[in-house]
């Protein structure tokens, strides 16, 4: 019995053997960090407005807020004026957990294993989960504007939009038509709004 206790306790890792440090700030040494490090004001207000969403967004992950690296978790702020949407896009590291804290909004993702959309109208205070790497999107119902904040399951969750994907990019525009099936002329007319080439 002894020394099945000893091979137990032997296979066991000690939690200060395991962990080597507390926290990761970015690429700073852990005696340059400071309180500063793990906060963040960037929240408070909406974003630059992205052209042609009509929508602002914040950020709060690892580049912009160092105390969360490493830790599994940030989170962001939409505001999207009356019409404005989130496109669709994804985060391929993280699963997003979405609160509306005003306004209402329409918040949808599509499975990637049947290509069934799961929608709901959400309302201030309603909370959606959007799981990690599905294609999701927002958009504001309402004549107000319509503010969600998101936390994530990483520091960085990483993001693509589809239309940056699909036409902010060089690939040409012959090629992106065939793999998408839209017109030439269609896909011409979106790099110039996305500011693609090709």
């Amino acid at each position: 019995m002894a020394k099945a206790v000893l091979l137990l306790l032997a296979l066991l890792p000690f939690p200060s053997l395991a962990l080597n440090q507390d926290f990761c700030i970015a690429d700073l040494p852990q005696a340059a960090v400071t309180a500063d490090d793990f906060y963040y004001s960037g929240l408070a207000a909406t974003g630059p407005p992205i052209a042609p969403f009509n929508v602002g967004l914040s950020s709060a992950f690892a580049a912009r807020f160092p105390g969360v690296n490493g830790l599994g978790i940030s989170a962001a702020r939409a505001d999207m004026a009356p019409g404005g949407v989130v496109p669709l896009h994804w985060h391929p590291l993280a699963t997003e957990l979405l609160l509306v804290i005003d306004g209402s909004m329409v918040c949808g993702f599509i499975s990637a294993a049947l290509n069934k959309v799961y929608a709901r109208t959400l309302h201030k205070g309603d909370l959606m989960v959007l799981p990690q790497g599905q294609l999701h999107y927002q958009y504001n119902l309402g004549n107000a504007t319509a503010v969600a904040l998101s936390s994530y399951s990483s520091s960085n969750p990483g993001i693509q939009i589809l239309d940056f994907a699909l036409f902010a990019n060089d690939l040409p525009s012959e090629v992106v038509s065939k793999v998408t099936v839209l017109d030439e002329a269609q896909v011409r007319k979106l790099k110039a709004m996305f500011g693609g080439s090709g």
